[in-house]
């Protein structure tokens, strides 16, 4: 099949190619910046989602979109979400339209339904926020919302799927800023350290994305929906930082913050940042506050169901990998 992923550079996309690839498929990447190593492997498109003639040409012959791209990050300018997140997913499907796309999967968040409380074990079912806390969650749901609304129009089936803290070798987000802050003694534990929150190992979020994209069309079950995927299993969320923080022999944590101190700090800053300096990310927002003191576990039974997920990695096994892959490069 031919197949184009956008945001094919990031940590996700480029898994899924590499897996697509040994599946048999002619895999297209596209992103805005150039990946020398990828190219060596794959078509690499240099484009942004933003514009549109670039994406309707890109998407020339495809048959099948993963639509992976968004702004990493919860800090920024909500135009700036807006034109990648919406903006660029509008594009995304009104080019699929053009060239007769038949299947579009688009990577969601669980975040889209996070607001300030807990969350334990909801399912599909569970509402979107009254009021987000940052403009990557509201401009991800926003996107979400029209992937589900454009299933079916020009014969395009679609589906999206909420992987939540995709983790593991090569991950760029998580473990660096554990990592960083360790080893600088600025690594402060936000509440109680009882949270229980969902990860997703890598090879088990590019699993789901296959999974769901064999199932897809216009007659399956999956169509027109969106699916919660996991490890299936939460973990303690400081747990699990201590005990990566020991195996990677790196200070553990000693400076503990209540979670109402966290979120009345994050809203000081966020205040203080977008007046003096909106480019720089503050250390605390109310989000990161939220996400690091509150519960967030997810019912995955119904992807389960209905295109037969289930994680190949465990916790453990992942975490081993995790930690053998760090000392590796730090060897090299």
């Amino acid at each position: 099949m031919k197949v184009l992923i956008t945001g094919g550079g990031g940590f996700l996309g480029s898994s899924l190619a590499k897996k697509l690839l040994i599946l048999g498929n002619e895999v297209t990447i596209l992103g805005r910046q150039s990946y020398p190593k990828l190219k060596k492997m794959f078509h690499c498109i240099k484009a942004d989602v933003r514009d549109r003639s670039s994406v309707v040409k890109a998407l020339e012959g495809q048959q099948i979109v993963f639509h992976t791209a968004a702004i990493p990050g919860i800090w920024g300018d909500y135009k700036d979400f807006y034109e990648t997140d919406v903006r660029g997913t509008e594009n995304i499907i009104f080019a699929c339209h053009k060239n007769n796309v038949k299947k579009l999967i688009y990577t969601s968040t669980p975040s889209v339904v996070f607001g300030e409380k807990n969350i334990e074990g909801a399912d599909e079912q569970i509402s979107y926020p009254d009021e987000y806390l940052c403009h990557y969650s509201k401009t991800k749901a926003m996107a979400e919302k029209m992937v589900m609304e454009s299933n079916g129009t020009n014969d395009l089936a679609t589906v999206c799927l909420r992987p939540h803290l995709i983790w593991g070798p090569g991950d760029p987000h998580l473990l660096p800023r554990i990592v960083e802050r360790a080893k600088n003694r600025k690594l402060i534990r936000v509440g109680e350290g009882a949270n229980l929150v969902d990860m997703i190992y890598i090879d088990n979020a590019v699993d789901a994305h296959i999974k769901v994209c064999e199932k897809l069309d216009l007659n399956s079950p999956v169509a027109g929906k969106c699916y919660f995927v996991s490890d299936d299993k939460p973990i303690l969320l400081w747990e699990w930082i201590e005990l990566v923080l020991m195996q990677l022999k790196l200070p553990s944590i000693t400076k503990v913050i209540s979670f109402k101190w966290a979120f009345l700090i994050g809203i000081i800053l966020e205040t203080f940042h977008k007046v003096f300096c909106p480019k720089k990310e503050p250390l605390m927002t109310r989000f990161l506050a939220t996400q690091l003191a509150k519960s967030h576990y997810f019912n995955i039974s119904q992807a389960k169901k209905d295109f037969g997920y289930k994680p190949l990695v465990t916790n453990e096994e992942g975490t081993k990998r995790l930690v053998n892959d760090y000392f590796s490069h730090q060897e090299d």
